[in-house]
């Protein structure tokens, strides 16, 4: 039997949370993130992360499970999130996969095959020594089909490629073959207007500061994290932290969170659009009442499920 597996995507600020919560007043849920900003502890308040009190509420799972020093794969992601769908369904709850990042979203409905190998890092080393030109040569010579399939101008990528596929043996794109899971699947976007989100952003970045972001980067750099590390390159920190190093004004870095996210809202956008004939769009300008629209979806979608 196949179980049901409610997604809830639409880009930064268009209020997927807000609705997830109101709609666990009528149908018993857990959240799944798919947000990898809300992996990091102490990333709280520029990532808009649910408070104690929502997560108290409804349960809120992959949310506050590394420092911002350490990572998650996208494999160690889809695997735990398997795990908790999975633990969500013996509670008799429907399990939500909640989030922008695309990317974490997709693998886990489509179940994208992961290769399994870690960095290593003399091979790497060697690679990212190489133009991109040779890069692509051996990747056309070792695994035709993931040559073709990846930017030739992405050397980062074409590096992981041939990390891959001379560490295992295999070709990476026999690894990355999907293997769908057993789940039904409504997914439902949220969208609006562009000048609706680009204000949207604006307030919440306005919030963001005066809620206690510049304290949070504060707390992060005497904890002794880099401004460089990847968790810490997010859409807040990493146009904040100049300001608190001294090197521009607090104007031109709120200024910049603005722009830099509304440049992200777009790639958010133009990545679920490649998915559209999947997602039941839900324009929250147009709605008379959106969260009556999404439960109605969902009903529907439940009792066709059992029908």
């Amino acid at each position: 039997m196949s179980l049901p597996l409610l997604v809830l995507v639409g880009p930064t600020a268009v209020g997927k949370t807000a609705l997830s919560l109101e709609l666990a007043h009528a149908v018993p849920l857990e959240i799944v993130s798919a947000d990898s900003r809300l992996f990091y502890r102490g990333l709280d308040v520029g990532t808009a992360k649910p408070t104690p009190t929502e997560r108290a509420a409804v349960p809120h799972h992959l949310v506050d499970i590394c420092n911002p020093d350490e990572t998650v794969t996208l494999g160690q992601y889809q695997q735990d999130a398997y795990r908790l769908i999975e633990a969500i369904y013996q509670r008799n709850r429907l399990p939500v996969l909640l989030g922008g990042t695309g990317q974490y979203v997709w693998a886990v409905v489509e179940g994208w095959g992961i290769p399994r190998v870690p960095p290593q890092s003399r091979l790497r080393a060697i690679l990212e020594s190489w133009p991109t030109s040779q890069l692509l040569h051996w990747l056309y010579r070792l695994d035709p089909a993931a040559a073709a399939a990846i930017d030739p101008h992405n050397p980062r990528r074409l590096v992981r490629a041939l990390e891959v596929t001379l560490t295992a043996g295999v070709p990476i794109s026999q690894l990355q073959q999907k293997h769908p899971p057993p789940y039904r699947t409504l997914i439902l976007g949220l969208t609006c207007g562009r000048d609706t989100l680009y204000r949207r952003i604006d307030e919440r970045v306005d919030r963001m500061i005066a809620g206690g972001l510049l304290d949070e980067i504060q707390w992060l750099r005497q904890a002794g994290y880099d401004r460089h590390l990847p968790a810490l390159s997010g859409l807040g920190y990493r146009q904040l932290w100049p300001y608190v190093d001294g090197e521009q004004t607090l104007a031109e870095a709120v200024e910049r969170i603005k722009f830099e996210t509304h440049r992200f809202v777009r790639q958010q956008n133009n990545w679920f659009k490649r998915d559209d004939p999947r997602i039941v769009w839900l324009d929250i300008e147009a709605e008379n009442d959106l969260v009556a629209a999404a439960r109605q979806k969902i009903e529907t979608f439940l009792e066709n499920l059992h029908g």
